[in-house]
């Protein structure tokens, strides 16, 4: 009780700080956020001992966690890790049970710093990793990754196990289970994640590992991502002329604009984007080596899965899209060689995830 209510008459001085001064910085937005953290684990701590298990609770960098200065977005040092693991080991040897915050740190200066996006996740296989865990349990509200947006396709079902790159580019393409930051950790560890669901315990829920056995299917999830733009570039130069592409991306990059897919030829590409964007000024840009066509409302479908067997998939995807009438207006496959992913309207992608599930689900 006395620990919370200090952290309380702290929140309450920070609070009336900042109405004093009428502003809030990027370091004091992190402190400010940083307390919903600090005193869950103080009443989690207080619950696990009120039932007879010993527990102690831990502010992240009571637990080693030092990140750099980059408020909002702070990266943990790689000289956290050894921290971590001689603080928390022993803890756990003598039977006491760590309750750390997620999402937090310190800088080198001592100031309390976030993870953002993910980082509640990424505190944990950070943990995990530098405990060198079996395993890191992540817990959410449902059963796994799943084969569909269940809100698509009421026959998804939880997928048993996929690998990091796989459970990456689900998240990136719109499977909200674990951001693909959060996976880095264990992946340089070789640790297994595996993904429960808080409100169904008794789910075996889905691992996450560095590799599948042989006998896995050709495709491990579908999803996809609406509301995206479709932007089509087309040299206006000569064929052949070098410096068409370099062009293409520095005028991306001086308007700040991220890319999603890509595919190229000589003279052309085509290209996806996030649909919050003015487009106007790179237009403008664009139009001074190419032909721009923008068009909005279009939806990236993305298999994930063994993309050693993209001719069996293809096939099998391409046949469902000729059935459901559907032209496919760009086709795309990603480096990491586990996803393929394609355009279609915004309307007509959940018949076509339909389609995609019961093809390769439900045949």
């Amino acid at each position: 009780v006395e620990e919370v209510d200090a952290l309380i008459s702290e929140l309450k001085s920070l609070l009336v700080g900042i109405s004093l001064i009428k502003e809030l910085t990027n370091r004091t937005k992190d402190y400010l956020v940083s307390f919903g953290e600090r005193l869950s684990i103080r009443i989690a701590a207080a619950y696990f001992r009120s039932v007879g298990i010993q527990a102690k609770a831990l502010d992240a960098w009571d637990a080693g966690f030092r990140s750099d200065a980059n408020y909002g977005q702070a990266e943990v040092l790689s000289e956290a890790w050894d921290s971590i693991a001689k603080t928390l080991i022993p803890l756990v040897d003598s039977g006491v049970l760590p309750i750390v915050t997620g999402f937090i740190a310190k800088d080198l200066q001592g100031n309390i710093t976030t993870l953002g996006r993910g980082g509640s996740d990424l505190t944990a296989t950070i943990i995990g990793s530098a405990c060198k865990a079996q395993e890191v349990q992540v817990w959410k509200d449902v059963d796994g990754i799943l084969t569909a947006d269940p809100r698509l396709v009421k026959t998804a079902r939880p997928v048993e196990v996929v690998t990091y790159e796989e459970a990456a580019e689900l998240a990136y393409f719109g499977a909200q289970v674990l951001h693909p930051r959060s996976m880095q950790p264990c992946i340089s560890t070789g640790t297994t994640v595996r993904v429960k669901n808080s409100y169904n315990s008794a789910a075996v829920g889905t691992r996450i590992v560095a590799k599948l056995d042989a006998n896995a299917g050709p495709v491990r999830a579908i999803t996809s991502k609406k509301n995206v733009t479709l932007v089509d570039i087309v040299s206006s130069r000569m064929l052949g002329q070098y410096g068409f592409l370099a062009g293409v991306f520095q005028a991306f990059s001086a308007h700040k604009i991220s890319v999603d897919m890509v595919a190229t030829s000589e003279v052309s590409i085509s290209l996806t984007l996030d649909a919050a964007h003015d487009l106007g000024a790179l237009k403008r840009d664009l139009e001074k080596i190419a032909t721009v066509t923008i068009k909005e409302k279009k939806a990236i479908i993305t298999i994930i899965g063994d993309v050693r067997r993209s001719s069996e998939i293809l096939e099998r995807a391409f046949g469902v899209c000729s059935t459901l009438g559907v032209q496919v207006q760009m086709i795309s496959q990603g480096a990491s060689k586990v996803n393929i992913s394609f355009i279609v309207d915004d309307a007509e992608a959940p018949q076509v995830v339909q389609g995609l599930h019961k093809a390769f689900f439900e045949a």
